[in-house]
């Protein structure tokens, strides 16, 4: 840190004041002490014999000291030198703490891009790297604040305009039927048919939504017990057999051990594999696949796939985004709300997992790598 020439003259003058102040009180005490010594001849004697075999030096070189003034000076001195220093490095650390001060007052009326540059050292140093790191915190934390608003306004946006959509056909179809505008039955059962769907629409919308802000509170409770996933998919798969026999698919399983088992919320986990069967159902071309396997102890992968279109490079890594469609067009037409997959990572990430999509021109799979043991549930069992 580099001192203004202002701030040079304040320490300079402190340092003349302060030396002369010390001269004045060495002189005074000097004074008094001749004083006493002189008017007290016992004591002037009992000097004289100590100072005489006093000497430093070796042989004829040997030093003595023939007045007790020389000593008292020079110890006077050594004591000057160190409370000069003192003085003067109170009040350098004084100047250091007031440009800290300075720095930490101009970042706080707004300027949260600036930091301390000092390099000071000690302590101080120590205080000014931590109010810059304070500072970095403060602003991190204000952009995951600005983050998570804009991705409130973002979702009520999205949740906004979809609701609209259907409501407005809602609205306009009974519209029709409210002020006879129809020539015959036939009209007034195809308006309450269309209005019938838009709002079967609109609850799968608000289903969906509910389902997503619950999972993403990271205090949701998990239901756990113990699950086999294999027979879980084996299930699943049954159940949309019908559906997939309707479109012209088939629906496989694999499992690659007898009992793939681990520890979860199987409501929530069903959840899950639904909403990636139901996108396979609407997307995929004429298989479904199913899998699921140990990849050691610790740790199980599932896997949804289809043979159904490639998914382009550039849209896997958004496909867990909120309300994101790779074709919008062709999920408007299946009735998709966009929240399926985000709710699915969701529940994932509940269960100290991840998942991710492949895609490429044979198929598009859906990967989940899950704990078998949640840890989280044995650290508290420990703590308790």
């Amino acid at each position: 840190m580099k001192l203004t020439a202002r701030e040079k003259s304040e320490l300079f003058g402190e340092g003349i004041v302060t030396v002369i102040l010390l001269l004045l009180l060495n002189l005074s005490i000097y004074v008094l002490l001749d004083q006493m010594i002189k008017s007290n001849p016992a004591l002037a004697d009992g000097i004289f014999q100590i100072k005489m075999p006093l000497s430093f030096g070796p042989g004829p070189y040997h030093i003595r000291f023939w007045s007790w003034g020389g000593l008292f000076v020079s110890i006077m001195l050594v004591a000057d030198v160190f409370i000069v220093y003192w003085r003067l490095i109170r009040r350098y650390r004084q100047i250091q703490l007031h440009h800290v001060i300075s720095e930490l007052h101009y970042i706080a009326e707004g300027h949260f891009n600036h930091r301390i540059p000092f390099q000071l050292q000690g302590d101080m140093q120590r205080v000014v790297q931590s109010i810059n790191a304070l500072v970095d915190s403060t602003i991190k934390s204000m952009e995951e604040e600005r983050q998570i608003e804009r991705s409130k306004d973002e979702l009520i946006t999205n949740v906004s305009h979809d609701i609209r959509t259907p409501l407005t056909s809602i609205i306009g179809y009974l519209g029709l039927i409210e002020d006879k505008q129809y020539h015959s039955e036939e009209d007034v059962f195809k308006y309450t048919h269309t209005a019938f769907l838009k709002a079967k629409q609109m609850k799968v919308l608000v289903e969906d939504l509910f389902e997503y802000t619950k999972v993403r509170q990271t205090a949701t409770p998990l239901n756990l017990t113990q699950i086999d996933v294999g027979q879980m998919i084996q299930q699943l798969a049954a159940s949309f057999e019908l559906e997939a026999n309707k479109k012209g698919m088939k629906i496989t399983t694999e499992v690659t051990a007898d009992q793939v088992m681990m520890e979860a919320d199987s409501e929530k986990l069903a959840r899950v594999f639904n909403n990636l069967i139901s996108n396979a159902l609407k997307y995929g071309g004429k298989h479904i696949f199913l899998k699921a396997s140990h990849v050691n102890q610790k740790e199980i992968i599932v896997e949804v796939a289809n043979d159904g279109p490639m998914i382009p490079k550039e849209s896997l890594h958004q496909l867990f985004d909120r309300f994101y469609r790779v074709e919008g067009s062709r999920s408007k037409e299946t009735g998709g709300s966009g929240l399926g997959l985000a709710i699915a990572q969701s529940i994932v990430d509940l269960h100290n997992g991840y998942i991710y999509a492949i895609s490429d021109e044979q198929l598009t799979s859906f990967v989940m790598h899950l704990p078998v043991k949640q840890i989280y549930k044995i650290e508290k069992e420990q703590n308790n």
